[in-house]
């Protein structure tokens, strides 16, 4: 077993070597890698950035109740504590008819005309937050609709449309994402294969030396599979760092400009989980191509 290992850690400081002595043809793969595996990458941290920007779904499709007329203080807030406890809903806020008449008249406009008036127009309402597993477009619908049956309640009103357009949006964006990155995590395959298939062909009389003493193709096959993955490492390694470094680039404008519509976004880049599932998939992919290409060139190469 520490023959094994031993073997295999001289292979990987051979592969490490090997690189080394071509730095600029490692360095122009590594750099195509990086891009390409920053695309998905970027993409995927837009898409939560934008999901963190927007809101959460659950805080943006709030129901407004507006209930009778008649209904007093008392009842429209046993209907709030009511519609609190539904197994749906995670808060409801009450808010009384002379509260919305304040607001009304604070941010309208139309203060003096509201004065004007003998009686106070507007109803008592209650804004009810679904929980997050009752966000989506169907859950939504279903507890409008038992909203509505209640006799005090003059309206119920949502942006349905609003909502099915955003969970729409979202879910289009991350297939798209997805599928980019499956596209792109072939073009990493066929990358590494090619110059792996490169380096077969240039070490071709190395190799048909080694198959006539003995050696396996699980031996010669080795330092190629070791090659392919350090060079996807790297180029994971090379994407983490183009997609952290376009988040510092663009960190300070967007500061300024959510700072314009009093906003704390803050931009987030790739975590540890994420980080270390972008080495991986580098590092698998990079293997993945090595092993298919050398592969199928060893079993060109007989030697007689």
């Amino acid at each position: 077993m520490k023959n094994y290992f031993l073997r295999h850690f001289q292979t990987l400081f051979f592969s490490l070597g090997q690189l080394w002595s071509t730095p600029i043809a490692t360095l122009m793969t590594v750099a195509v890698l990086a891009i390409t595996l920053a695309l998905p990458a970027g993409l995927f941290i837009v898409l939560e950035n934008a999901q963190q920007a927007s809101g959460a779904i659950e805080d943006s499709a709030q129901i407004s109740v507006f209930l009778k007329k008649s209904v007093s203080e008392s009842s429209a807030k046993s209907i709030s504590q009511n519609l609190a406890r539904h197994a749906d809903i995670e808060r409801t806020r009450y808010i009384s008819a002379k509260e919305a008449l304040a607001e009304f008249k604070k941010y309208s406009g139309f203060g003096d005309a509201i004065k004007a008036m003998k009686k106070n127009p507007l109803p008592a309402v209650i804004i009810v937050t679904p929980k997050q597993n009752a966000a989506s477009p169907a859950s939504l619908a279903n507890l409008l609709a038992t909203i509505k049956k209640n006799d005090r309640v003059e309206l119920a009103q949502l942006d349905l449309k609003w909502v099915k357009r955003l969970s729409a949006f979202l879910v289009l964006a991350k297939r798209g994402v997805w599928l980019l990155a499956v596209l792109l995590g072939l073009g990493v395959v066929l990358t590494i294969g090619n110059t792996i298939r490169l380096a077969v062909t240039n070490r071709r009389s190395e190799i048909e030396i080694t198959k006539l003493v003995g050696g396996t193709n699980a031996f010669i096959r080795r330092p190629f599979l070791y090659s392919g993955l350090i060079q996807g490492l790297l180029g994971s390694f090379g994407a983490w760092l183009l997609v952290q470094g376009g988040l510092l680039v663009i960190a300070e404008p967007m500061s300024q400009l959510t700072s314009l519509y009093a906003s704390q976004l803050q931009i987030r880049g790739l975590d540890g989980s994420q980080t270390g599932l972008l080495l991986l998939i580098g590092a698998s992919l990079g293997w993945l191509g090595s092993r298919l290409a050398v592969g199928r060139h060893l079993r060109e190469i007989n030697p007689t």
